[in-house]
């Protein structure tokens, strides 16, 4: 498969049992529930923000890209997009206290209908739009949403005419919904230099891993669409020499178990994920790969495994190697601290960190 090329070039890594902790935690201290637990285990909901925040004692609301954000946004001279684009929709990750997602689709910026068009009335209602737009208003309400409205369409039109400005790569781009945001992506990342962006995060999305039956067929058509589409993403990072600038990683809510209910798995904790990209050191399986037996040291029943690698660590290096110093990680990732002591050199080894 592609990701096994990847893998062997020294272009991929996988990490082994990774999952929400909140302090290093023995499958003794799980059973006399001697140790704070994630909030929610094995609920999908609970797991998915606690993934997503690095907070899993908590319902905190604000993500660690948020966060990571908030610390480096002034390196972009770009005022009007936000460091942080989604291409699937809103999510926690990203949402930041003074940072959010600016939302795109896969075929690009979602603009105020007619806005643009030249022909007919158009023009006079885009004009009669920019005049309330440009009010001063001295409601609150009204002038906050003044601003938010007139800023989007100003988003919208920058955003537009930058990806417009670009030739689209070469490679081919499965025709699937992932394959598809990971183009937009893509696409994002070669207009970066037109839009004034020294840093970004991108959300993609792709859900329905929740195979409690026909897990090998479910398993046999999905597991193709994600290796096709990141070498394709690859691929094309490599036409715009950007390769070595660019991460991709995987995040979820929770591994599966050993243990099959007869067609399927259901819900468990640590799981395995990938990373992807020219500086990562590649070639590699990083962390601790557990014993796959039921009834192990990390067995808390049924083959649900507990994490030997917290999702701190894991996100850790990814923020050191994305230019978050040392000293600010802890604001990042609140419980890193209980993981590992921060410095110039990842927790985990797996990201060339200059």
């Amino acid at each position: 498969m592609e990701i096994q090329s990847l893998f062997n070039n020294g272009n991929a890594a996988w990490l082994a049992n990774v999952g929400t902790l909140v302090e290093p935690t023995t499958k003794a201290q799980y059973q006399a529930e001697s140790v704070i637990l994630p909030l929610g285990l094995y609920s999908h909901s609970d797991q998915i923000r606690q993934w997503q925040t690095s907070v899993p004692q908590d319902t905190s609301a604000i993500g660690w890209g948020g966060r990571t954000v908030d610390l480096l946004h002034s390196l972009n001279n770009n005022d009007n997009i936000s460091m942080n684009i989604s291409i699937a929709g809103n999510n926690t990750w990203q949402a930041g206290n003074e940072v959010f997602e600016y939302s795109i689709s896969p075929n690009g910026s979602v603009g105020r209908s007619n806005y643009e068009q030249t022909w007919g009335l158009y023009p006079g209602m885009s004009a009669a739009i920019d005049h309330q737009l440009a009010a001063d208003y001295k409601n609150l309400f009204e002038s906050t949403f003044s601003k938010s409205s007139k800023g989007a369409i100003d988003a919208h039109l920058e955003f537009s005419d930058a990806i417009d400005g670009i030739a689209d790569f070469q490679t081919t781009f499965p025709d699937t919904h992932l394959a598809g945001q990971l183009h937009m992506a893509a696409r994002s990342i070669a207009a970066h230099s037109t839009l004034n962006m020294q840093r970004q995060t991108f959300f993609v999305q792709f859900g329905g891993w929740d195979h409690h039956d026909e897990v090998l067929n479910n398993m046999n058509g999905m597991v193709p669409m994600v290796s096709q589409a990141i070498d394709a993403f690859y691929s094309a990072l490599g036409e715009i020499n950007e390769q070595n600038n660019v991460t991709l990683f995987t995040a979820s809510d929770f591994g599966r178990t050993l243990t099959s209910n007869g067609e399927g798995s259901d819900h468990a904790w640590g799981g395995n994920h990938l990373v992807v990209g020219g500086a990562v050191n590649g070639g590699n399986v990083y962390g601790n790969y557990p014993d796959l037996y039921e009834g192990s040291a990390l067995d808390t029943g049924r083959g649900r495994l507990i994490p030997t690698t917290s999702v701190d660590a894991y996100f850790g290096e990814l923020a050191l190697w994305f230019g978050v110093s040392p000293q600010d990680l802890p604001t990042v990732l609140p419980n890193v601290t209980n993981f590992y002591t921060p410095s110039a050199t990842g927790p985990l080894g797996f990201m060339q960190i200059s």
